[in-house]
């Protein structure tokens, strides 16, 4: 098998912090989730509890409120405030393309790529943001969570669908992943993706993407075209 860029056909982006620039927004609608499950703001417990939703940035948001509230029942009512208060954030316009972001994912289907736009959020955030932005036709497919089994990142189970949906590619290796999180890394090369780009227009740095699995570090997405043309970053 040839390892050249010019066979990586299927490209699989993150949408927060990698295509898309939300200024915090994730922050703002957990706080406001939060406050509506009792947890009350500046105290100890609601500090612990953002510290790990910022640590935790790309995991699927379901799987984040497990973790915190414990049970089911209220795991559920948290991901149900948090994605009601997001979308009134994002119907805010609140959300906008990360620069260039919209370009990149042009260039990369003129050039006979497959793009398929994933996040951690549900079906609903994610239609919310693609009106938002008015990206609904951007891309060849949109994924989330509950498209791929339920299981989010860093499970690789989004890329894995990504690549048997599209039929974009035979070989998984073929396939580019690129995020601005460790979720993301893991997920891309737990799917065995050839290329795992981390961006750092997002939630971790460098030493957080590398040390997860990122083959290349891009300042920002808008490097992806060149990379891909041999004329970009280095590997990581």
């Amino acid at each position: 098998m040839t390892d050249r860029t010019t066979d990586k056909k299927l490209i699989v982006l993150d949408m927060a912090g990698t295509t898309v620039a939300d200024g915090g927004l994730v922050e703002r609608a957990f706080e406001r989730a939060a406050e509506h499950l009792g947890v009350e703001p500046g105290s100890a417990d609601h500090e612990a509890k953002l510290q790990y939703v910022r640590d935790t940035m790309g995991e699927s948001k379901i799987s984040v409120f497990r973790h915190l509230f414990g049970s089911e029942d209220l795991a559920r009512r948290a991901n149900t405030a948090f994605e009601r208060a997001y979308g009134e954030l994002v119907d805010g316009g609140l959300v906008s393309p990360i620069p260039g972001a919209r370009e990149t994912i042009e260039k990369l289907r003129a050039d006979g790529r497959t793009v398929v736009l994933t996040t951690g959020f549900a079906r609903v955030t994610q239609d919310a943001i693609l009106d938002a932005l008015g990206w609904r036709d951007l891309a060849d497919l949109t994924l989330c969570p509950a498209d791929a089994g339920g299981r989010g990142r860093p499970y690789p189970d989004m890329v894995l669908a990504a690549f048997l949906r599209t039929g974009a590619v035979d070989d998984v290796r073929h396939t580019v992943v690129a995020g601005d999180t460790a979720y993301d890394m893991l997920s891309g090369s737990r799917a065995g993706a050839g290329i795992v780009a981390g961006v750092l227009t997002g939630a971790h740095d460098r030493a957080a993407l590398t040390a997860n699995g990122a083959t290349h570090v891009l300042g920002s997405i808008a490097e992806l075209p060149a990379l891909l043309a041999g004329t970009g970053t280095e590997p990581a």
